[in-house]
């Protein structure tokens, strides 16, 4: 594993481990395969650099290359060598610890009961959730301004919870209804709210990844081009890693650091992709790496963490806030149930997922908060107690709403409806009250 250095002007503590790991490299069962590490072979062929010769201009370079790069940070390292300058080496506060647990438990507790309204044939359609991935989410989300963006992936209800959409908003989209944050026409993959500044959930990987960009471009053009000088907003892009070997992934990356632009590309890697390995579908599994190769910090996090999490994030969205440019953070988590509710979850290991199941991100923060003395567990007990009140609340709110009209089909469809085109009377379709209501003959 490369050194860890810090990122460009920042050291960081390193937080106390809420699961007694810190990074892959130390667990046996996580031994990724480093080309730089393997022994070369005989053969000139793949993976081999026994041939490989720079000439001295090309070293030449290649050192001003490093140089020129921003400081490349590698695992948990990232939060080692500072000092806290207080009286405590706590890393959270009482209020902040409360925060961060009630919005953990909040994404838990809703994603649980998906699974149940899913089964009972209330939602319809594929539903991804994020169990056990809800440090990622609340360790980056909960330190944004409301004016900040957030763009997702198919798996986008916990962000969406995170970013301050009411959970009965959520819940009603799922029921496919009026009530829901896109009157029922996104569906578990597609959330999106502008009062909230989330900019979408997107069912196709790799596709939000251009829009995220696109968010933190307009971010930069205001503030240096429309003189807005309050506009400092910053923009994350959250993906898997089954999406990190698209093209998508590598145009944007060289566009948001050529351009230094206000983004963090949020690498959720949960080590499947679908039914698929990490480790057997790209030819360096450490997607940090990628990241210098563009000029930008690239860091490794331990995602089960949330503290580890969130010390990442403030400096990350701190940079970008800064004018200092992007970062890519691989997030290195793990999905509780099978990619989706209609996924049998065979092709994982029982061990594999035993051994993350331990490593559960609440059930070690709730033990980090009352050892360390941040609550007590009646505390932790009234938030969980509440936040089961908020979503029985939200699915009684959901089953009671309306559906949509059918009138509503055909709208957001054209940004002009003439776009529908012409009818055999030669008149526009959108001018056919039949048409819009759907029952026309076409």
């Amino acid at each position: 594993m490369a050194s860890a250095s810090a990122f460009s002007a920042t050291k960081f503590t390193q937080p106390f481990s809420l699961n007694g790991t810190t990074s892959r490299s130390h667990e046996k069962h996580q031994s990724f395969f480093d080309p730089l590490r393997t022994a070369p072979s005989s053969s000139s062929f793949l993976g081999s650099t026994r041939k490989l010769r720079l000439s001295s201009a090309s070293k030449s370079k290649l050192l001003a290359n490093r140089n020129r790069r921003s400081a490349v940070v590698a695992v948990s390292d990232v939060v080692k060598e500072k000092k806290v300058k207080s009286t405590t080496n706590l890393l959270i506060t009482k209020e902040e610890g409360l925060e961060v647990y009630e919005d953990m438990i909040l994404g838990r507790a809703f994603e649980d009961m998906c699974a149940q309204m899913y089964y009972r044939g209330k939602m319809f359609g594929f539903v991804h959730l994020y169990n056990g991935q809800e440090a990622v989410s609340t360790g980056f989300i909960k330190l944004l301004k409301r004016e900040d963006s957030v763009v997702s992936t198919y798996r986008d209800h916990v962000h969406a919870l995170s970013k301050g959409v009411p959970a009965r908003a959520v819940m009603s989209e799922l029921f496919g209804k009026t009530t829901g944050c896109c009157r029922g026409q996104g569906g578990s993959m597609h959330m999106f709210s502008k009062e909230h500044n989330l900019i979408g959930g997107f069912a196709f990987i790799g596709e939000g990844i251009p829009v995220a960009t696109g968010a933190a471009f307009s971010s930069k053009y205001r503030r240096e081009v429309l003189k807005e000088a309050d506009c400092d907003h910053v923009t994350l892009a959250f993906f898997g890693d089954g999406t990190c070997n698209n093209g998508q992934f590598f145009e944007c990356l060289n566009m948001a650091a050529l351009w230094k632009l206000p983004i963090v590309f949020v690498v959720e890697n949960n080590l499947w992709a679908i039914g698929m390995s990490h480790v057997r579908a790209t030819s360096d599994p450490e997607i940090w790496k990628k990241g210098p190769a563009f000029g930008m910090p690239g860091v490794h996090v331990d995602g089960m963490d949330v503290l580890k999490v969130r010390e990442v994030a403030k400096e990350a969205i701190g940079r970008a806030r800064r004018g200092e440019g992007p970062t890519l953070v691989e997030c290195e988590t793990y999905r509780f149930r099978g990619h989706s509710l209609a996924d049998p979850d065979e092709l994982r290991d029982p061990a594999e997922k035993a051994r993350y199941a331990a490593r559960d991100p609440i059930t070690a923060l709730k033990k980090y908060m009352i050892e360390n003395s941040l609550a007590s567990e009646a505390e932790l007990k009234a938030i969980e107690k509440k936040i089961d009140e908020v979503v029985e609340e939200a699915v009684e709110f959901a089953d009671e709403s309306p559906h949509p009209s059918r009138s509503q089909l055909l709208e957001n469809v054209f940004a002009d409806p003439k776009g529908f085109g012409i009818g055999p009377d030669g008149r526009y379709r959108c001018e056919d009250p039949k048409f819009t209501e759907g029952t026309a003959r076409v």
